[in-house]
């Protein structure tokens, strides 16, 4: 990840829940709050409902290339936590890579055009 930290302490991710904006759909639920810092921080949940350690994993790591494959395109300046759904496991990459787009679009996560 170039311009991206991960979010690892518990009280950031409760905070987000609690505070942040969110958008879901069946394979995600994206949550989002403007930080203070000059980069973007990135959290992954992904819990048992969704599957084995295996399949969580893959899911996992299917989420963490889709968003750094598009960093360039999101807005620095904001904590992110990305929730895999129930439907994930059984999701490919591009239907993943979709998802987390559509969503971030809607929270206004992406740039603009005219943004560089």
């Amino acid at each position: 990840m170039k311009q991206t930290v991960s979010l690892k302490l518990n009280r950031e991710f409760r905070r987000l829940y609690q505070k942040g904006k969110s958008a879901v759909d069946p394979f995600l639920a994206v949550y989002c709050r403007k930080n203070r810092l000059g980069f973007s921080r990135l959290g992954l949940t992904v819990g048992t409902k969704v599957g084995h350690a295996v399949v969580r994993n893959r899911v996992r790591r299917r989420l963490r290339e889709s968003y750094r494959v598009h960093e360039d395109r999101f807005r620095p300046g904001y904590d992110i936590v990305v929730v895999a759904r129930g439907r994930a496991a059984g999701a490919r990459y591009a239907q993943l890579e979709r998802s987390l787009l559509r969503l971030a679009g809607k929270l206004d996560l992406l740039k603009g055009e005219g943004e560089g």
